[in-house]
């Protein structure tokens, strides 16, 4: 089982490549995102909880998203792997996957990191702002500002990862195949 964490900031193209290695390998393709709205739809528990905390403006906590995260995993108990895509963002979060995983007599393989310049990433997500109409893509001085809390905040869990052996940056810059070809070389690796 590959269990890998794909990590690069908004606009890195963490969800093409996602896709991506889902067709390729067989992933189970985890997104906070996408958990907790699936956790909100099906009305459970974590769900609830999650809603109600969000229904605040508040961001809802590590212990109900590794809950989340958890419940997924042993839900999919024949799964070849995992993708986890926009999750950890801290280290508190990467140290609390790493013990649920443990928990569950599974690891992280490997951090894959996007590395894409800011300006790059600020056209792509301009031009991604013009066909998915999505508020937070189309400002750009907003861009600027998650660019920046991503390096400030996320940035951090590269180096825990760093420290275990299990980083890997491949450049975002280039042909999405090309791109691809690299992230699947290292996955092959693990």
């Amino acid at each position: 089982m590959q269990n890998i964490v794909l990590f690069g900031p908004p606009g890195a193209g963490k969800g093409t490549q996602s896709q991506k290695l889902i067709d390729k390998y067989g992933f189970v393709h985890l997104s906070t995102g996408d958990l907790l709205r699936a956790e909100i739809a099906e009305g459970t528990t974590l769900g609830l909880e999650a809603k109600k905390i969000m229904d605040m403006g508040i961001l809802v906590p590590d212990e109900v998203v590794i809950g989340m995260i958890d419940n997924r995993i042993k839900a999919n108990p024949e799964a070849k792997g995992f993708i986890f895509d926009g999750f950890p963002r801290t280290v508190a979060q990467a140290e609390a996957l790493d013990s649920m995983m443990t928990e569950n007599g599974i690891k992280i393989n490997g951090m894959i990191a996007l590395v894409v310049d800011d300006e790059e990433l600020t056209k792509r997500l301009l031009i991604r702002g013009q066909t998915s109409g999505r508020a937070d893509d189309q400002n750009e001085e907003l861009i600027r500002k998650r660019v920046q809390e991503y390096s400030t905040k996320t940035m951090p869990v590269a180096d825990y990862y760093t420290k275990q052996g299990k980083y890997s940056a491949i450049g975002g810059i280039g042909e999405i195949e090309e791109i691809f070809t690299h992230i699947c070389n290292v996955i092959d690796k693990f």
